[in-house]
């Protein structure tokens, strides 16, 4: 099994997706090969699309990688009370992606981008809400102190980076959505319930770090 504890594996496996260029606008006709619709061949994202970005953060810690995550509140327009990565709109005075990544993690759970080195990208995720994802990922080194913000985020917490990287965690749900049945990845971990967007980036991740 892989040596989770050093970060080095991680860093050989990003060598070719340290570029993270600046987003440009995102034409209405843009094709991703990963999204929701990759589970739902019917399911179309709303228009217009949106380009944002999310850090993937893979913290540190003594024993092994772990991934922090984050708990929406329940109020929020966009994906309400669900398991997310820190993130959100590509803004105009970006510097891209993964500056967009950094500042969104910062405003939202409190974390210094000094502690957080970029290793690389995921591949572009597209969900249903629109919203064209470009996934950053980040080595984050201890220690550091977080403030979530308390409009977005109801809970801060981490899982091993070992548990999401094994397949048999790995479950293909499915559910009744506006009278249609409608797929979806999910990671149940303890009383979380990872899944959607945020499940698929995962599997994404996986198969990046299996070679595939």
């Amino acid at each position: 099994m892989i040596a989770l504890r050093d970060h080095a594996w991680i860093d050989v496996r990003f060598a070719g997706r340290r570029t993270i260029p600046i987003e440009p606008p995102v034409p209405e006709d843009f094709a991703a090969e990963h999204g929701d619709h990759a589970l739902n061949e019917d399911m179309q994202p709303m228009l217009p699309l949106k380009p944002a970005a999310v850090l993937v953060p893979l913290i540190q810690r003594p024993d092994e990688l772990t991934v922090l995550f984050t708990q929406r509140t329940s109020h929020l327009a966009h994906h309400a009370g669900q398991v997310s990565f820190p993130g959100g709109h590509i803004e105009p005075e970006d510097g891209g992606p993964a500056d967009t990544a950094l500042r969104e993690t910062e405003e939202e759970v409190g974390l210094d981008r000094k502690h957080v080195r970029i290793v690389g990208r995921l591949d572009t995720y597209v969900p249903r809400t629109g919203f064209v994802v470009t996934p950053v990922v980040g080595i984050v080194s201890p220690p550091f102190a977080l403030k979530p913000d308390a409009h977005e985020v109801a809970e801060i917490f981490e899982v091993p980076l070992s548990f999401l990287l094994d397949r048999r965690n790995h479950q293909r749900c499915s559910a009744e959505f506006e009278g249609k049945t409608r797929f979806f990845w999910a990671m149940p971990y303890g009383r979380h319930f990872i899944w959607g967007a945020t499940a698929g980036m995962l599997i994404n991740l996986c198969d990046i770090l299996d070679g595939r």
